[in-house]
C-alpha cells in the first residue's frame, strides 16, 4: 500500500472515531441536563467510561434495553479510541518494522533455488508490466495477454521487489568496485602491486569462483614475482601463481585471460625448474596461449607473448632440440619469421604497444638481414620513455642493438 493511501486510511479512521466521540459528548451533555432519568455515569479507576443502570420506579423496560445497547456502544467507542491511539503511536516506527520483515523474507527467498530467476526473465516480465501500465492496463491483464504468464507462482514467476533486486545486485556491484581497484593498483607502484595481491587474497573466499576475479589473482602473483628481491620469494610466487592458473582454466575454460596468465606463469616457472620441466612448461605455455588467442583474437598481449615464444624456440641450439625430442618425441618448432609475424600483428592491433615489442621487431629484422627495417624499429623503440621494469629491460637491449645498427 502506498504511503499516501495509508495516511488517508488512518485519517479517515480517526475522523470516524471523532464523530462517534462527538455523539457521546453530546449525549453526556444531554444527560447532565437531567433529560434521561434512571441512570448515571460510572466513573471508576478502570480504563474507559461506562454506564451503570439504576432500576427506578416508572422506568419502562424498552428504555432499559436502549440504555444497555447504548452502554455497549460507548464501550466499543472507548476501545476503538484506545486502539486508534495505539496505532497513532506505532505509525512512526511502522515503516521500519515493515522493512525489517521484508528483508527477513528476502533472505529466506534467496536461500531457495526456486526463487532464482534469470535477469533476462526479470527484464521481460518487467517490460511487459511497464507496457501494460503505459497503456492503462493492469499487470495481470498484460501477463495474461502475453501468453506466457497467467498467474504468479512462488516457484518461478513472481517478480522480485526493489529490495530483492538491490540485494541481488549488491554482490556484483561489490565485485565490480573491487576489480576496478585491483586494476588501478596493478598500474601503480611496487607497494600498490603488493597491496593488490593482499586484497585479492582477503576476498578470495567470497569471489574465488569468479573467473574475472581469479585471473587477476594470477596476474597479481606475476606482478609480485617481478618486484620480489630474493630468489626464494620469486620462486614461491611463481609456484603459487601457476597453481592458481591451473585452477582458473579448470574453473572456466572459456576465459581467455585465464589461459593467457596461466601461460605466463608457466613461462616464469621455467626459470626455476629442471630442464625436463622447463621444456614441459614450454609446451603448456604454447597450448594455453593458442587457446587465449582463439578465445580473444584481438588481444595484442597474446600475440606479443607468442612472438617471444617463437623467437626463443628459433634460438634453441641443436642439443636443446635433441633433448626436447628425447623427452617428448616432438620438439617445439618455430622460426624468426613466425616471431616477426606475431610482433607485427601486435602493431596492427595496437600501434606503439610497447618498447619491448619494437625491440623484438628490431631483433627479428636484424636476424633476417633487413637492416633498414631494423634501424627504423630501433629508432621507434628509442623514442619511447622508460616507465616500467619492462621498459628498463628494453632499454638495456637497445644499448646493445643501437651501436650494432649504427643508430
Amino acid at each position: 500500500m502506498a504511503q499516501t493511501d495509508s495516511k488517508v486510511l488512518v485519517l479517515g479512521a480517526l475522523a470516524g472515531v471523532a464523530g462517534i466521540s462527538l455523539a457521546v459528548v453530546c449525549y453526556r451533555g444531554f444527560r447532565s441536563r437531567g433529560s434521561l432519568p434512571g441512570f448515571y455515569l460510572n466513573r471508576t479507576n478502570e480504563q474507559g467510561t461506562g454506564i451503570m443502570l439504576v432500576d427506578g420506579p416508572g422506568l419502562p423496560r424498552g428504555q432499559i434495553e436502549v440504555l444497555q445497547r447504548l452502554e455497549a456502544l460507548i464501550q466499543c467507542v472507548s476501545e476503538l479510541k484506545d486502539e486508534m491511539k495505539s496505532l497513532k503511536n506505532a505509525l512512526p516506527t511502522l515503516q521500519d518494522q515493515v522493512r525489517e520483515e521484508l528483508m527477513g523474507r528476502d533472505v529466506a527467498r534467496r536461500a531457495s533455488p526456486l526463487h532464482r530467476t534469470t535477469p533476462t526473465r526479470r527484464k521481460r516480465a518487467a517490460g511487459t508490466i511497464a507496457g501494460a501500465i503505459a497503456g492503462g492496463r493492469s499487470s495481470e491483464e498484460a501477463e495474461s495477454e502475453g501468453g506466457y504468464m497467467t498467474a504468479l507462482t512462488d516457484s518461478e514467476e513472481e517478480e522480485p521487489s526493489d529490495t530483492e533486486q538491490g540485494d541481488e545486485e549488491q554482490p556484483a556491484d561489490k565485485l565490480c568496485v573491487l576489480l576496478e581497484r585491483i586494476d588501478s593498483l596493478h598500474r601503480g607502484a611496487e607497494s600498490d602491486k603488493r597491496e593488490s595481491l593482499n586484497l585479492l587474497l582477503e576476498q578470495r573466499e567470497e569471489f574465488g569462483q569468479n573467473s574475472t576475479f581469479i585471473w587477476r589473482l594470477i596476474r597479481a602473483y606475476c606482478d609480485v614475482h617481478d618486484i620480489s628481491s630474493t630468489l626464494e620469494e620469486k620462486k614461491t610466487h611463481a609456484e603459487t601463481g601457476k597453481k592458481v592458473g591451473a585452477e582458473a582454466v579448470s574453473l572456466n575454460p572459456t576465459c581467455a585471460e585465464s589461459h593467457q596468465w596461466y601461460a605466463i606463469m608457466c613461462g616464469i616457472m621455467a626459470e626455476y625448474d629442471t630442464v625436463q620441466n622447463k621444456i614441459k612448461n614450454g609446451y603448456i605455455f604454447k597450448d594455453h596461449l593458442d587457446k587465449a588467442i582463439e578465445l580473444k583474437p584481438q588481444d595484442p598481449m597474446s600475440y606479443y607473448l607468442l612472438g617471444r615464444w617463437c623467437y626463443a624456440v628459433a634460438q634453441l641450439s641443436w642439443i636443446e632440440r635433441k633433448v626436447a625430442a628425447t623427452l617428448f618425441g616432438d620438439p617445439p618448432s618455430a622460426t624468426v619469421e613466425d616471431a616477426l609475424n606475431n610482433f607485427l600483428k601486435v602493431e596492427d592491433i595496437q600501434p606503439g604497444y610497447s618498447k619491448l615489442n619494437y625491440v623484438f621487431l628490431t631483433k627479428c629484422y636484424k636476424d633476417l638481414g633487413r637492416r633498414d627495417k631494423a634501424r627504423k624499429m630501433c629508432e621507434a623503440a628509442c623514442s619511447m620513455n622508460v616507465v616500467s621494469k619492462e621498459d628498463e629491460e628494453a632499454q638495456k637491449e637497445l644499448d646493445l642493438l643501437c651501436p650494432a645498427l649504427g643508430v
